[in-house]
């Protein structure tokens, strides 16, 4: 197995850095016990991650044609995904996600970039979420606040950069919010939503599609492309699966517990998405339908007028919701940012953690970069519904590149590294690998091409202008990395403390080039 080149197997990193009698020595041992996440917070964090009521609406739009589109999604995207990054996660499981597992597969460069394009589609796929939020927000006050863009660009600014300053407080503070804000605001009203859902049927209501499916209306209309790239929809709820794993160096017992918590995240994900998605068909129109208010819609149709402070409530737990899933993501990718950035692939300037270890100056970056592309949602032509979907393409076709990068080190890390421990390995050999890795990057590249095409329910703005700023926008974003890496300076690489040798970054990271160490 490859190695740094050091006394043992594995770079000293923490307390074991300092352990040798000195003064440092003593003021390492002198340091709190690191604080660990327990299956049901690191499910909690996952949950917050990868499943939202507000994607519900969107589900909708297809009526019981979502139960197709979420099977197509999860062997597409879920199945490969998830066995994939269990993969990777047991058997690398330093800290930073997609940067070392890219990094011990092609080198530096390519860690960099993985993560990177995993950060960024954050800064632009997270306008969506903090639009819901103010959506959701104004229309518990005013409903034409619902639809106007600088409402919303206000709830943007005031709601990302509140949850950038909870972040900076560290991890302990990061996984105490984020749970209990999951429980509070994904749980509760989820369960409220799909349960009220139910009683509103079973109760006489007269439902705006069949409550037993036919076998015509699973399958979705076809008929033309733009109808298909729905899909690309369905595939992006169920994007970044990976993301917590990041975090796993502080999971306890990750070899059981990070394959465990995406079998839970997968089956319940599947559940609740397409029980969700049907109520909100059944009891709102489609044609009145909102993407940022609909989950409001539903409870005022479910709850009437007579229980309109209740729909109120209910609004403010949707909202809390989505604050826990804008608190899980940002300090999730910038995580394995950082981690790149202390490595030298970045400036000084944005290497330094503040002292709860959380990187503040990467956090400010992404902070003002979340407000420009609040300002971007603004600019766009059309309505709130049309601005959301560009963006929400657009987060997509980046991400999808990272999964490019993803399948192919695992592939790869098959050979380079056959003999290092994997907790939980893809079954099958090389060649389940080939097949589940392969598959992936096949369903990857078939969604990259759909999501260029406009979807026909949002009608606003012409084709080419809707493809053009996609194929631009994801050119430049994935052009970004490798600009910053060729012009990334011998400075910026961190100098070892005087009289030592250098101190790792993270474990069993090597240099690209550097020739392999056999372990003992």
């Amino acid at each position: 197995m490859a190695v740094t080149a050091s006394p043992s197997p594995r770079a000293p990193t923490g307390d074991s850095a300092a352990s040798d009698g000195s003064p440092s020595s003593a003021k390492s041992r002198a340091k709190p016990t690191r604080y660990s996440l327990t299956f049901f917070v690191f499910t909690m964090i996952t949950i917050a991650t990868v499943i939202s009521i507000r994607n519900f609406p969107t589900m909708a739009l297809v009526g019981w044609g979502g139960i197709t589109f979420n099977v197509l999604a999860v062997v597409m995207y879920l199945i490969p995904a998830a066995f994939v990054a269990a993969e990777l996660a047991t058997g690398w499981p330093e800290e930073g996600g997609i940067y070392p597992w890219a990094k011990h597969a092609f080198g530096e460069h390519w860690g960099f970039t993985a993560v990177w394009l995993q950060w960024f589609q954050l800064t632009i796929g997270f306008i969506g979420i903090l639009a819901f939020i103010g959506g959701t927000f104004g229309y518990l006050f005013d409903h034409a606040l619902a639809n106007n863009k600088w409402w919303v660009f206000l709830v943007i600014v005031v709601v990302w950069w509140a949850a950038t300053l909870v972040n900076l407080r560290g991890i302990k503070a990061y996984a105490r919010y984020t749970t209990s804000l999951t429980i509070v605001g994904v749980l509760v009203p989820m369960a409220i939503l799909i349960g009220g859902g139910l009683w509103w049927v079973g109760s006489g209501h007269h439902p705006l599609i069949p409550v037993a499916p036919s076998l015509g209306s699973l399958v979705p209309n076809l008929s033309g492309v733009n109808q298909l790239v729905l899909l690309v929809t369905f595939v992006f709820f169920w994007l970044g699966i990976e993301v917590s794993a990041a975090h796993v160096n502080d999971l306890k017992n990750p070899g059981r517990n990070y394959p465990l918590t995406i079998l839970v995240i997968a089956l319940f994900g599947v559940v609740t998405i397409v029980l969700g998605g049907l109520v909100v068909a059944w009891t709102v129109p489609v044609g009145s339908l909102s993407l940022i208010a609909g989950i409001q819609q539903t409870y005022a149709t479910i709850f009437g007028p007579s229980l309109a402070w209740f729909v109120t409530v209910l609004g403010v737990l949707v909202i809390i919701g989505a604050v826990a899933e804008v608190m899980a993501w940002v300090y999730g990718p910038i995580r394995g940012l950082s981690v790149a950035a202390r490595a030298g692939d970045l400036p000084p300037v944005l290497q330094k953690v503040n002292s709860n270890g959380i990187p503040v100056a990467l956090m400010i970056l992404q902070g003002v970069i979340v407000t420009v592309w609040g300002l971007v949602f603004v600019a766009l032509p059309g309505n709130v519904n049309s601005a959301f979907w560009e963006l929400f393409a657009l987060a997509t076709t980046v991400y999808l590149v990272m999964y490019f990068i993803m399948y192919a080190a695992a592939i790869k890390l098959r050979y380079s590294e056959p003999n290092t421990p994997r907790k939980f390995r893809v079954p099958g050999g090389k060649l389940g690998m080939w097949i589940m890795a392969g598959w992936g990057i096949a369903a990857m590249g078939f969604v990259f091409v759909i999501a260029m095409v406009p979807p026909s329910q949002i009608p606003e703005g012409t084709p080419l202008t809707y493809e053009v700023f996609l194929v631009l926008g994801t050119a430049i974003v994935v052009a970004v990395p490798f600009i910053i890496y060729w012009l990334r300076k011998p400075h910026w690489i961190p100098k070892a403390p005087s009289g030592g040798a250098p101190t790792p970054v993270t474990p069993r990271t090597k240099p690209h080039d550097d020739p392999p160490v056999e372990a003992a």
